[in-house]
């Protein structure tokens, strides 16, 4: 029993540090190469601390739904996330929202979700169409959505996308852990994750978070 426990909370380490890992060394590479008094270094060096410290609470904390509740800037979390796919050469892309949108939540999970997003997004989308990223607000709720343009989700398979260990396309590299993760993650925020898919078409998953802090659980 301890094993199976042992080996299942290093799955979720192994797969939840990935992004962030490889933020840092794309960043560390880039750097690098710039000259000492570049404008960007410091961007880029902002990016790896953030990175750096999202390492360090993932691999202190592995109850996903552990959530330290703090002021989080949407529209900041989504720009540095794309940011840092597109320092790895990833092609990500994010619209100007709607001005500040500001939800309770916990800046380090929710970048944990995001980061799962597109990678899944640039791992099932179409080759050479970027991923697309952006946020909005309907009442008293923020989304922020990701959409790829790849060969969608068949409609019967939508039910059972976020169930642990589910992989649709066997040939896609992964663990089929980030869905799983990513849902319970945006639960603990008082939230939803929710998707929709075209075959053929492409797909759009959607976090939506409550503008409000969410209640604690009686």
């Amino acid at each position: 029993m301890s094993s199976g426990l042992d080996q299942a909370r290093l799955a979720v380490l192994v797969h939840e540090v990935r992004s962030p890992v490889a933020a840092l060394s794309a960043v560390a590479e880039t750097v690098a190469d710039l000259p000492a008094d570049d404008s960007m270094r410091q961007e880029l060096v902002r990016l790896a601390l953030a990175a750096a410290r999202g390492i360090e609470r993932i691999v202190m904390d592995l109850a996903v739904a552990s959530v330290r509740l703090e002021p989080v800037d949407v529209g900041t979390l989504v720009r540095d996330a794309v940011a840092s796919f597109a320092v790895r050469g990833d092609s990500v892309e994010t619209g100007d929202d709607e001005g500040p949108l500001v939800v309770h939540g916990d800046p380090v999970r929710l970048r944990q979700v995001l980061d799962n997003l597109i990678a899944n997004a640039l791992a099932h989308g179409a080759a050479g169409s970027p991923v697309a990223v952006r946020t909005s607000r309907s009442r008293d709720a923020v989304a922020i959505a990701v959409t790829d343009t790849g060969p969608g989700i068949p409609h019967d398979e939508l039910a059972r996308i976020f169930d642990l260990g589910v992989r649709l396309d066997a040939g896609t590299r992964g663990s089929g852990l980030g869905l799983t993760l990513s849902g319970a993650i945006v639960r603990a925020h008082g939230g939803v994750l929710e998707v929709e898919s075209t075959p053929g078409e492409g797909s759009t998953f959607t976090i939506v978070l409550p503008m409000s802090a969410p209640q604690p659980a009686t």
